[in-house]
């Protein structure tokens, strides 16, 4: 329930300031109630459960559904719609004139040419296929010769049921089952379990594109997107990571979504290595390490030397409280992150696009936050009275003509220009609204200047974090479909796969074509490695930036 209490057309000032105050604190104490209530049910929730009975039933009421928190509708800028030709891009594979009986026509008929009709067609038929493979042998040797199969064939499986299996599970979203119904019904025999063995098994080859594309992309621009979404396998929750850019998209998934992992991600899933060396000590400052240990550490740890985690560990372990995890846990961050920071065995991320979770801070040197995700903590905000709805609606306002401003000037990126969105942004998250909730939320917004205006001097990122979002919905479409990973195999093709699929569609390649290419071995096409490599190449950057 809204109140329509304004305060503005009080003439008594000291009336207006007291009624000013009681408003704001009833929207911080309703505010407190709504977070309460939560609360306490989930409390009795788990009290239910603990004593073996279940919890309140979650049951949306059409009425009482929660606020959407999409900004989509107020960030994106409507383009003008080109229809073009739907089979301007068909290629014919075949020719046929149909005849027109000529006891339908009059005899002075005269013949005036074809008119085409475009038809489309698709013919699946199932191949059994025997080979009689020669065998000799030989007295002298005695040794049997036999002939091998075609590439591509191994197994009861040839490379046209991989290929089909292959996309239909991973690019086309289709549950295993209803992929063994299709093949049931194409006239083939296969078992659930020969069908897991062809998604999961003996795709090293594919694992090392992987690895590859990951590589190239990050060889590809000096920034990345990054963002996370839960994936459990055999029931354990995980955490997929999802590293982009225009270029590329790579999936990894590891046990957390910690620094350390994150870690993990940008190093491709290698091993951290740890030092302390002079960025080390700066970053144990930024993670609250005191003092004491600041000035312990270098004697205990070389700045020369790098260790592994094992090596890091029983030093640790030696020296260091049993109890001081956090303290373990944020000198093992430093260590890691300045190793990497400063290594030249492996391309190094310089920015970093994600939103303002905790983990993603200190992995780079520079970190630009995600638009539409600061604009969310906004759109939280519940107001009670209309005066403080107003407010909030000429904010909105406020806020994506600024954030429009900022895409114009990506466009033209002059020092006049950022000067003067300085100076605006700091105009449009002043907390002086007398909206208190608001305020707050404004001053916070206010310390991440920096980061939120880092397209000032990187012109050449995005203003969200976008294609790590769309990429991590991908990762939520396939667990809906498939639910989990069962194997470490398992997880592992699933993000080699999904890497492939994401990426073949950000080059524009077939990906029924190209897996089919790498069963078969026939090497035509080329790596989607050697087209991020062209692609990177040929993107439209602002003047005076290049890619590694």
């Amino acid at each position: 329930m809204q109140e329509d209490i304004d305060p503005s057309t009080m003439n008594d000032e000291d009336l207006r300031k007291a009624v000013r105050s009681l408003m704001n604190m009833v929207e911080e104490l309703s505010a407190k109630v709504v977070q309460q209530a939560e609360e306490l049910q989930r409390l009795r929730d788990e009290n239910n459960r603990l004593k073996g009975e279940q919890g309140k039933p979650k049951i949306k009421s059409p009425a009482k559904e929660s606020p959407a928190l999409s900004s989509e509708q107020e960030r994106r800028v409507r383009k003008a719609h080109h229809k073009t030709h739907k089979q301007a891009h068909l290629s014919v594979n075949r020719v046929e004139v149909v005849v027109l009986d000529k006891h339908t026509i009059p005899n002075d008929a005269q013949f005036k040419g074809y008119e085409d009709v475009i038809v489309q067609d698709l013919d699946i038929r199932t191949q059994i296929i025997r080979f009689r493979k020669e065998k000799y042998y030989s007295k002298s040797l005695k040794r049997t010769y036999l002939a091998t199969l075609p590439e591509g064939y191994g197994g009861q499986f040839g490379p046209g049921v991989r290929t089909w299996v292959l996309t239909l599970y991973y690019a086309d979203g289709m549950s295993e089952p209803k992929i063994l119904d299709f093949l049931h019904t194409a006239g083939l025999s296969m078992s659930a379990g020969q069908l897991s063995t062809l998604l999961i098994k003996d795709q090293e080859c594919f694992h090392h594109e992987h690895t590859d594309i990951l590589r190239a992309g990050l060889c590809s621009s000096a920034f990345q997107h990054l963002d996370s979404t839960g994936t459990h396998v055999n029931g354990t929750a995980q955490q997929c990571h999802i590293l982009c850019n225009p270029c590329y998209t790579a999936y990894q998934t590891t046990a957390n979504k910690d620094r350390m992992s994150l870690l993990r991600v940008l190093e491709a899933g290698a091993d951290p290595v740890f030092q302390l060396n002079e960025l080390a000590c700066t970053l144990l400052i930024e993670l609250g390490v005191t003092e004491k240990w600041r000035r312990i550490l270098p004697t205990l740890l070389p700045s020369d030397r790098r260790y592994t985690e094992a090596e890091l560990d029983e030093v640790l372990q030696t020296h260091l409280p049993p109890y001081a995890d956090q303290l373990r846990k944020h000198v093992k961050e430093a260590m890691a992150i300045a190793s990497y920071r400063s290594q030249t065995s492996f391309p190094i991320v310089k920015l970093l696009v994600c939103d303002d979770a905790p983990q993603f801070t200190h992995l780079t040197d520079q970190l630009a936050l995600c638009w539409v995700h600061e604009y969310r903590h906004y759109k939280k905000l519940l107001p009670r009275f209309l005066v403080h709805c107003r407010i909030l609606e000429q904010f909105a306002k406020d806020f994506w003509t600024f954030y429009r401003e900022l895409l114009v000037y990506r466009e033209a990126p002059s020092l006049p220009e950022a000067q003067r969105l300085q100076v605006a942004f700091e105009t449009l998250f002043e907390p002086n609204r007398g909206y208190q909730q608001l305020d707050a939320r404004l001053a916070r917004t206010r310390a991440k200047k920096d980061e939120l205006l880092m397209v000032l001097s990187h012109p050449e990122i995005l203003l969200h974090n976008n294609p790590a979002e769309l990429g991590a919905r991908q990762r939520v479409r396939k667990r809906d479909v498939s639910l989990q990973a069962r194997t470490k195999e398992g997880i592992a093709a699933w993000d080699t796969f999904q890497t492939l699929v994401e990426t073949a569609r950000k080059l524009g390649v077939n990906i029924f074509q190209y897996l089919s290419d790498r069963i078969t071995q026939r090497w035509e096409m080329p790596s989607l490695a050697a087209l991020i490599g062209e692609r990177a190449a040929t993107l439209s950057l602002p003047p005076g930036w290049t890619p590694r």
